[in-house]
């Protein structure tokens, strides 16, 4: 069922048991979560203000995929992953044991 319920989205919020993101790579899935958070955290920040919202037009909406494509050179989270790995073997160089 859960796959079924995933489809061929990357993100799925789990009602009392978190989140699950899935992509083509350890880095892929972990910079979808980065976001997919990310944005959660923003529209709660947005939502606690006291005017009202302003939704994104589709337009913008529409470019987002090409536009991420550009700001990571096509690579996704690929760009971001081996940089990650470092800072983690830097804070704790056992971490991989």
């Amino acid at each position: 069922r859960l796959v079924a319920d995933l489809g061929r989205h990357r993100f799925l919020i789990l009602r009392n048991h978190g989140t699950l993101t899935v992509g083509g790579s350890v880095g892929e899935a972990f910079l979808a979560m980065y976001i997919l958070q990310r944005a959660c955290e923003i529209q709660v920040m947005a939502m606690a203000g006291a005017g009202p919202l302003v939704c994104v037009p589709d337009a913008v909406l529409a470019a987002v995929d090409r536009q991420v494509a550009q700001v990571t050179l096509g690579q996704g989270g690929a760009l971001a992953w081996p940089a990650l790995l470092r800072k983690a073997d830097r804070l704790d160089p056992g971490f991989r044991d």
